[in-house]
């Protein structure tokens, strides 16, 4: 361990091994370290021992619910976007050939108490029992614009600048109603909360345009796919892809404690009495808690159902999505769905999650209206973690954090492109509450701009 390198990683969740695999590729020595004896870090898959050993404190589940083998219970459970970010990455990088990957069933809505289809297309808008007759000749409309734009094309804009124009101004210029409006925003663009309606309506439009390449990619009834055998293949696949490209393991490694200099920048790792030389760290929150704070908690619950979620087709796995209005929230809430389909339950059994940000401190009540839309259920699970992120000064120390713009970062990188022996970490923010990838990798990919000062292709595209 005694050696020095480009990189050490801490951590080995989905966002550290993806960004490990692609150092790796880019030429990089890296080495990657875990307290854990395991793969996944907080993004991991539990078997049903597990799963009791965790949240039950003893390793015996009821044998009603079949051998514990047989399950793969995602800790961080969240599906891709078939023409998302991720799946670009996994193209890129050949990950694909280390894993399988199938079909989504169902994409859905709760709006005004009860289940809907998400419309995504104009022929699916007026069909729609979200809307109206006279509203779904208006939102027709909308959508045939949301298909027709080009950002390099002014003949699609219809005179409009979407970077000045705001989502509210252009879904108010088609004459749609706040319930409209409402599903657009989170069932389509997947935004967690209201705030876009304020913002350049460019992102909207992009995010609705990327839910519908997604449907059409696969033909399937959702625009999400999702792996077989549940996440926690996703880091190791990622972690093979490091290796293959030289990158060094090291699972239970006790403390793994961050070295600094006299001026504050890193220097290396040490663990077992042993320091590994480096100058940069990527690392989750969890590897230096005295430069994180909490913004938030989320509060989620795990059911093993002997059934799929009413009203929604009997699709062996789908997404739920409460928008807040609907919950008299502030931010929305999120059903999962999977079962054998996917391999993470034995047949006839489905693994159901609810998400939402912790508003109170009470999760099982707060979770109460996603819950109530499962039917029965055979176990349940309550869980609450923080939601961290870094809060250290990246001019003083040289540790680099995702919630800066990457535009400023870029700057900084390229004033000190040259100097080689630049030390800087990166931290990377705790996960959320959505249960699709968007927003975590494209954390992912800024935080590999911040390391290498290159904007991947996936970023681009």
């Amino acid at each position: 361990m005694d050696d020095e390198y480009d990189v050490i990683v801490l951590g080995t969740g989905l966002k550290e091994c993806i960004l490990s695999g692609l150092l790796s590729v880019d030429g990089l020595k890296v080495l990657h370290m875990d307290r854990n004896d395991y793969y996944g870090g907080e993004s991991t898959s539990l078997n049903l021992i597990q799963l009791w050993k965790r949240f039950r404190g003893n390793d015996q589940p009821p044998a009603h619910l079949g051998s514990s083998r047989d399950y793969n219970v995602d800790m961080i459970p969240k599906f891709m976007m078939a023409n998302g970010t991720l799946v670009r990455v996994l193209i890129h990088t050949d990950v694909t050939k280390y894993l399988y990957f199938k079909a989504v069933d169902g994409s859905f809505v709760y709006n005004k108490g009860k289940v809907h289809k998400v419309p995504a297309t104009d022929m699916e808008a007026l069909k729609s029992p979200l809307m109206g007759i006279f509203e779904k000749r208006r939102a027709r409309k909308f959508f045939i614009y949301v298909q027709d734009y080009n950002e390099n094309d002014p003949k699609t804009h219809e005179g409009m600048d979407l970077t000045r124009v705001t989502t509210k101004e252009l879904i108010a210029k088609y004459g749609l109603d706040d319930n409209t409006m409402d599903f657009i925003g989170h069932a389509l663009a997947l935004h967690r909360d209201d705030r876009f309606l304020n913002e350049p309506a460019l992102d909207t439009v992009k995010r609705m345009k990327l839910y519908a390449e997604s449907l059409a990619r696969f033909q399937g009834g959702s625009p999400y796919i999702y792996p077989l055998y549940g996440l926690g293949e996703l880091p190791q696949a990622f972690a093979r892809l490091s290796a293959v490209y030289g990158g060094t393991y090291m699972l239970n490694k006790p403390e793994c404690k961050v070295e600094f200099d006299d001026e504050g920048k890193v220097v290396g790792v040490t663990s077992e009495g042993e320091t590994a030389k480096c100058k940069k760290v990527v690392c989750d929150p969890s590897y230096l808690p005295n430069k994180v704070r909490k913004v938030g908690r989320v509060a989620r619950a795990i059911a093993i159902m002997s059934h799929p979620i009413p009203n929604t087709n009997d699709s062996q796995s789908v997404q739920v999505i409460l928008p807040q209005k609907q919950l008299g929230r502030k931010s929305d809430m999120y059903l999962f769905c999977c079962s054998y389909s996917h391999n993470v339950a034995p047949k006839g059994k489905f693994i159901a999650f609810v998400s939402t940000e912790a508003e109170t401190d009470n999760p099982e009540t707060e979770l109460r209206p996603g819950i109530d839309l499962l039917g029965p259920i055979d176990e349940i699970f309550f869980d609450i973690y923080d939601r961290n992120e870094p809060v250290n000064e990246p001019a003083l120390d040289n540790c680099f954090i995702s919630t800066v713009s990457v535009l400023s970062y870029m700057l900084f990188q390229t004033l000190n492109r040259h100097d080689s022996n630049k030390h800087f970490i990166v931290l990377i923010q705790s996960y959320d509450a959505t249960t699709h990838f968007e927003s975590t990798v494209m954390d992912v990919l800024n935080m590999y701009t911040l390391i290498t000062g290159k904007v991947t292709f996936c970023i681009l595209v």
